[in-house]
C-alpha cells in the first residue's frame, strides 16, 4: 500500500473519546453567551492558548472549568453534533462516547439533561452522519466510590443508550480497586465494564482493572510494557487497548511522539486501537492521530489498516454490524493496495 495513495481517511471506530473533550473554544463561547455565563478568557483564541499542559491534572483543571458552560439539553446536543461533523470527516463509522455524569451533577445538571441532550443527536447519528453511536458513563476516580454508585444508579434508566461504564479522571493515587463494588453492581445490572488504567498510573493498575473491575477493555494501557507478564496476558486474551498517541504527548505521558511505544505494543501482538481522547484540547481528532503515528513513528499503511480493523473488533458491535464494517475496510484496503 503506497503511502502517497492513502488519501481518504481509513474507515474506523473510535472507542476512546470524551464528549466533553470535544468542546472547541468557539463553541464554548457560543454556549456561554447563550447561557449568560463567562469564561476565564477574553475570547476563543485566548482560551486555546491555555492548552499547554504538563500533566493530566493541569489538563483537567482547564477541562472542568470550560465544560461548566454546559447546562441545557441543547448545549449537549450541539456538542454531540459538532463532534459527529468532525468524526464524519475523519472516517469514523462507529463511536463509543464517554461522558462524565458526576462532572455535571456536581453543578446541578442531572443525568436526564445530559443523556437526553446527547441522545437527541446520537439517536439518529447513523442516518444523519453515517456513524453508529453508544454512550459510556464514566466514574470520576478522584471522587468517592459512594459518589460513583450514585452515578450508576442514575444511569440505570438509560441502559438502552449507555452500553458500558468506565473509570477516568486523575489516575495517580486512585487505583481501580477503589471501585470494585461499583463495577460489580454495574455488571449485575447488565453494563459492560471498561477502565482507564496505565496512562500515568503503573502497570499494577491494569492488573486491578482486569481482576477487580473485570474490565473487558483497557483505556490507554501504555504502561503495560513495564510488565512482561501483563503483556503476555493482554496478548493471549486479546484484551483491547484504546491508545491515544496525541494525548499521551500533550499530557507528557510520553515526551515526544518519536518515543511513543506503540510500535512495541503492535509488535507484541496486542489488540491496540488508536483514538483521540479529548481532541479539542490536544490538537487533533482520530485521523489526525493516525497521521501522527504514520509520520512520527513510521507506522505503515498496512499497520494503519490493521489498527482500524482492531477498532471494529474491539467495539461493542453486533456481529452483523462488525462484519459490515470489516468488509468495507477490506474493500478500502484493496483499492489502495
Amino acid at each position: 500500500m503506497a503511502a502517497a495513495e492513502l488519501r481518504a481517511p481509513i474507515p474506523k471506530a473510535e472507542l476512546h473519546l470524551h464528549i466533553e473533550g470535544t468542546l472547541e473554544p468557539e463553541l464554548a463561547f457560543e454556549i456561554a453567551a447563550r447561557n449568560r455565563l463567562s469564561l476565564p478568557c477574553a475570547d476563543a483564541a485566548a482560551l486555546r492558548r491555555r492548552y499547554r499542559f504538563h500533566n493530566l491534572q493541569s489538563f483537567l483543571d482547564v477541562y472542568y472549568a470550560t465544560m461548566a458552560v454546559l447546562r441545557t439539553e441543547q448545549d449537549f446536543a450541539d456538542l454531540a453534533a459538532a463532534y459527529l461533523e468532525h468524526a464524519r470527516s475523519q472516517g469514523v463509522r462507529h463511536a463509543e462516547i464517554f461522558f462524565d455524569p458526576q462532572a455535571h451533577s456536581e453543578r446541578g445538571v442531572g443525568m436526564a439533561t445530559v443523556v437526553e441532550g446527547l441522545w437527541s443527536v446520537l439517536g439518529s447519528s447513523e442516518q444523519r452522519y453515517g456513524i453508529s453511536t453508544a454512550l459510556i458513563a464514566c466514574f470520576l476516580r478522584d471522587r468517592s466510590a459512594g459518589a460513583a454508585m450514585e452515578a450508576l444508579l442514575a444511569a440505570m434508566p438509560y441502559r438502552d443508550r449507555i452500553v458500558a461504564v468506565g473509570l477516568d479522571s486523575a489516575e495517580v493515587g486512585h487505583p481501580p480497586s477503589k471501585f470494585a463494588d461499583v463495577f460489580d453492581r454495574a455488571r449485575a445490572e447488565g453494563f459492560r465494564c471498561v477502565a482507564h488504567a496505565g496512562e500515568e498510573g503503573p502497570a499494577g493498575y491494569i492488573w486491578e482493572a482486569l481482576d477487580m473491575l473485570r474490565a473487558v477493555r483497557i483505556d490507554h494501557g501504555i504502561r503495560c510494557l513495564d510488565d512482561p507478564e501483563l503483556v503476555a496476558r493482554l496478548r493471549d486474551q486479546q484484551v483491547p487497548l484504546t491508545v491515544c498517541p496525541l494525548s499521551n504527548v500533550r499530557l507528557a505521558a510520553v515526551d515526544r511522539i518519536e518515543h511513543h511505544r506503540l510500535p512495541e505494543m503492535i509488535e507484541a501482538g496486542l489488540l491496540v486501537t488508536v483514538n483521540s481522547d479529548d481532541p479539542a484540547y490536544f490538537g487533533g481528532y482520530i485521523d489526525d492521530n493516525y497521521q501522527l503515528i504514520r509520520d512520527g513513528l513510521g507506522i505503515d499503511d498496512r499497520q494503519l489498516v490493521r489498527l482500524a480493523e482492531n477498532s471494529f473488533r474491539a467495539a461493542f458491535l453486533a456481529p452483523q454490524a462488525r462484519d459490515r464494517h470489516l468488509a468495507e475496510l477490506a474493500e478500502f484496503s484493496a483499492i489502495v493496495a
